[in-house]
């Protein structure tokens, strides 16, 4: 591949007309200047420069080429501008809400290497699965899962994200591994709740189409963290988005189960009460997200 130190050194090499004087700028040996000249045309393939005892001069191929790496250098440069520019716009305070589970394992050591890239921004990070009005919870933006109901939101979609079946092996030493959906109705199930709705009856795709399930268990729970703990301390099986279980998964607190018959992924948005709302670090935001959680998808290959 190209480098940029050896594009910005030919151009260095071409103006002074000298190896040697180039080298220096660059703080570089003439012996090493040259060796990065020699990779720069060994890489395109064609010579670049005519050298004599006395002086340089282009290629018909080193003209061509010099343009497409000034405007290289160039793009690269405004680009840098940009971003230190973005440092600068990505400031004041930025009000989040996210769920509980996703925001403590998930989210908050990616929020904490963002504030670290932009110390003029000041977070406000509120977590909790109950699903209010922004205007009620008083933040700027929410992280949500599922599908939008409020027209009126400003929603960015962030990605469709697998839901698992999962339970710690422990557990299913103890108790058998279910092979099919129906036999979930033997086992301990782990069950969430939400505005006074249980979620016990678990959907998934198979060989024969849609299937819903009638689960129960003897642990419900409002916070979907504490659904994420129980699974993991072996004390039954969950069913949970894979992005909550992502670090337990790839300790091996967990396995994934059923993985023949899918559940419905769900739909990941972050959402804003109103186009005011949409400043610079949400859009920043909203960008890292995309880029997060598809990093991290790819990492679990469900």
């Amino acid at each position: 591949m190209l480098q940029v130190q050896d594009l910005a050194l030919f151009q260095q090499i071409v103006r002074t007309g000298n190896i040697s004087a180039a080298a220096r700028q660059f703080d570089l040996t003439p012996a090493a200047a040259s060796a990065a000249l020699k990779r720069l045309e060994q890489h395109l393939g064609a010579a670049l420069l005519l050298r004599s005892t006395r002086s340089l001069k282009l290629t018909p191929a080193g003209e061509l080429f010099l343009q497409h790496c000034q405007n290289a250098l160039e793009a690269l440069a405004q680009g840098e501008q940009a971003m230190q520019q973005l440092a600068v716009d990505i400031g004041g305070e930025l009000r989040l809400a996210a769920p509980s589970d996703l925001g403590r394992n998930w989210l908050l050591p990616k929020l904490d290497t963002l504030l670290m890239r932009f110390p003029q921004l000041k977070l406000r990070l509120e977590l909790g699965d109950r699903v209010a009005g922004l205007q009620r919870e008083q933040v700027d933006v929410a992280l949500r899962y599922g599908a939008l109901t409020d027209p009126a939101l400003v929603a960015f979609f962030i990605a469709e994200v697998p839901r698992i079946v999962c339970a710690a092996p422990e557990y299913l030493q103890r108790q058998g591994t279910p092979e099919q959906p129906l036999q979930l109705q033997q086992h301990n199930c782990l069950l969430y709740m939400i505005d006074e709705r249980t979620f016990d009856r678990w959907r998934f795709s198979g060989p024969q189409g849609l299937l819903q399930v009638n689960v129960q268990g003897n642990r419900i729970s409002n916070d979907a963290e504490l659904v994420r703990r129980w699974a993991v301390a072996g004390h039954g099986i969950a069913l949970k988005s894979a992005l909550d279980m992502a670090a337990d998964l790839r300790a091996g607190h967990v396995v994934p189960l059923l993985q023949d018959y899918p559940a419905p992924k769900l739909q990941l948005h972050l959402v804003c009460a109103s186009r005011h709302q949409v400043t610079p670090a949400v859009l920043l935001l909203r960008d890292e997200l995309r880029r997060w959680v598809a990093d991290e998808l790819a990492t679990l290959q469900l």
